[in-house]
């Protein structure tokens, strides 16, 4: 009687091969500044008005035609644009809010003698109109808020390349550090004077 053997191949190679997980690549120093860069966007973005944000962050690809400008009409459009945001961060330090008797959130102006409603049939209570009274804080916030604009612009890629196309490397690095210095300083200026007003773009207070 034949006999027949029959031979097993090992059970590890009939196994399946373990996926390899792909490593992760080392981030370049530019990488890292930039993602820094990103960062410190987010963080100075909430020390501005909201809606001015908003407005500059969705128009500035637009007019920049993602960091091209190529004509002289989307240079100026964006210096417009960088012109109009940097007034309405200044202004909008000005305004205030309260809550009438219904508990309706109403906004004005900060003005000497108390807050202009923007609403010309509601006004402020005799006794409250001292602490909305227009102060010199209000404009060393405003001129602040200018400059923490100014720091969100020159960390927008779009903008920097539209009127820097080909920075050299000094350059590359002053346009990082710059403006998260300016961030940092104001931050600080921030917290030691803070704002007692919450006008538009602003949160709102709980009182």
């Amino acid at each position: 009687m034949d006999v027949h053997v029959t031979t097993q191949e090992p059970l590890l190679e009939n196994a399946p091969t373990p996926l390899l997980l792909p490593q992760k690549t080392p981030k370049t120093p530019t990488q890292r500044t930039m993602r820094k860069a990103f960062k410190g966007t987010s963080h100075l973005a909430k020390l501005l008005p909201t809606g001015t944000v908003l407005i500059f962050q969705t128009l500035s690809p637009l007019f920049t035609h993602q960091g091209q400008c190529q004509t002289l009409t989307s240079k100026t459009m964006t210096t417009c644009l960088l012109t109009l945001c940097s007034i309405s961060c200044f202004l909008l330090s000005f305004t205030d809010s309260f809550r009438d008797e219904r508990g309706k959130v109403r906004y004005g102006v900060a003005s000497l003698k108390g807050l202009w409603v923007l609403d010309a049939s509601i006004r402020v209570p005799v006794d409250e109109a001292e602490k909305y009274r227009l102060r010199f804080i209000d404009f060393f916030h405003a001129f602040m808020s200018i400059l923490v604009f100014l720091a969100v612009a020159l960390l927008d890629g779009s903008v920097v390349s539209c009127f820097i196309p080909k920075p050299s490397e000094e350059a590359k690095e002053l346009l990082v550090t710059l403006p998260i210095g300016i961030g940092i300083v104001c931050s600080v200026l921030f917290v030691a004077f803070p704002s007692q007003r919450h006008g538009i773009g602003f949160p709102l207070s709980r009182n």
